[in-house]
Order: C-alpha cells, then structure tokens, then sequence
C-alpha cells in the first residue's frame, strides 16, 4: 500500500510542486545608450587631466624617455575609449529602428587599424625609447582607471 503525503508548496501557483520561487534580488540598474556614452567621454576626459598633471612630473624626475614611453600609453589607452564610443554607436544604430545604421565595415576596420597600430607603437617604445615599462604601463592603465571611475559613478546615480 502507497501513501501519498501533500508536501506544502513555497512557491505560486505557477509554480510545480516542490519547486520554490527564486529570492527576489536587487532591483536592476537602469541605464541608458546616452548615459554609457557619457561615461565614455567623461572617462576620456578624466584620462586626459590624469596625463597633463602627470607628464611634467614624469619629464622632471625620470626625463624625457619615461615621459614618452608614459605619453604613448596614455594615447593607446584614450584611442581604445574613442573605438569603444564609436563601436557602441554602431552597434545601438544596428539594434534601434528608425536610426540610420553605421557601416560596420568602417568600423571594424579602423578598429583592427588601430589595434595594428597599438602593437607598433608599442614595439618601437620598448625597442628604440628604451624608457621604462612601468611607465608605458602606467600610461595604459591610466584609461581603465578613468573608466573604472567613472562607472562607479554612473551606477551610483543610476542605482536603486
């Protein structure tokens, strides 16, 4: 002989027998393509003041050599923040309708350009500057500080 045992659900009536609903987590953060692009230009602009009060820093105590090698970094980093607004605009033209879509071709190209381009300054900083690494990876790190910075800060206004 077989008992059955009614085991209480936790979840609603949509839910099967024996499933529970999920914990209700945090409200998601509500954003917008005009707020992503803010951020970008705010992050580019934060980058750029990063760099003018770093550079005579750089050229007076370590000279001119770390000074371009840092120079060089900060360039690649900021013209990955230009691609990355200019990637993000043509990906929202593409996904909106009534928007004009941006030639992805174009877009792609000068992204794979620049990054050739990137490698080549690159090489030919280490190679023929002989300034320091550090500095180099100073100036490239320099846009991701920026970045991190700034998107506290859209999520601090953006969040619930």
């Amino acid at each position: 002989m077989t008992t059955q045992t009614n085991i209480p659900t936790l979840g609603n009536e949509n839910t099967p027998p024996g499933k529970l609903d999920p914990p209700p987590g945090p409200a998601p953060i509500q954003f917008n393509e005009e707020d992503i692009r803010r951020t970008l230009r705010r992050a580019l602009r934060l980058a750029g003041a990063v760099a003018l009060v770093a550079t005579p820093i750089l050229w007076a105590w370590l000279g001119w050599r770390t000074w371009l090698t840092f120079v060089i970094g900060v360039t690649i980093s900021a013209t990955g923040l230009v691609e990355w607004l200019q990637l993000l605009s043509a990906m929202m033209s593409r996904m909106e309708e009534g928007r004009t879509p941006v030639p992805m071709g174009r877009v792609l190209i000068m992204f794979f350009l620049r990054l050739a381009v990137a490698g080549v300054l690159l090489y030919a900083s280490l190679n023929s500057l002989h300034g320091s690494i550090y500095a180099l990876l100073a100036g490239l790190a320099v846009s991701l500080l920026a970045l991190s910075v700034e998107s506290i800060r859209l999520m601090a206004r953006t969040g619930p």
